[in-house]
């Protein structure tokens, strides 16, 4: 998480560097606009696509521990199993 957490906000910093690049920029404020539009559209996208990266990230380490809590769990039943039957034929 503490990368994800890095490059959002990384890429929250260069945002708001190449914003005020252009504020400050000597240009009619329709040609600052639609440079604004294009670089927030283009940083929305590189979000989106981390966001995806981070998202599927936890979904494949969700899965794994899921898949290993399921086989401790699975282990522990073989051995109480076991310890049952064991102590059911020593009373008998």
């Amino acid at each position: 998480m503490k990368t994800g957490k890095l490059v959002l906000g990384l890429l929250a910093g260069v945002a708001a560097g190449a914003v005020l690049g252009i504020l400050f920029a000597p240009n009619k404020g329709s040609k600052t606009r639609r440079k604004i539009l294009g670089k927030g559209e283009k940083y929305s996208e590189e979000l989106k696509e981390k966001f995806d990266e981070i998202a599927n990230a936890v979904t494949e380490k969700y899965d794994e521990l899921k898949t290993s809590a399921e086989n401790i769990v699975a282990k522990g039943k073989d051995k109480y199993n076991g310890l049952k039957a064991e102590i059911k034929n020593e009373t008998v």
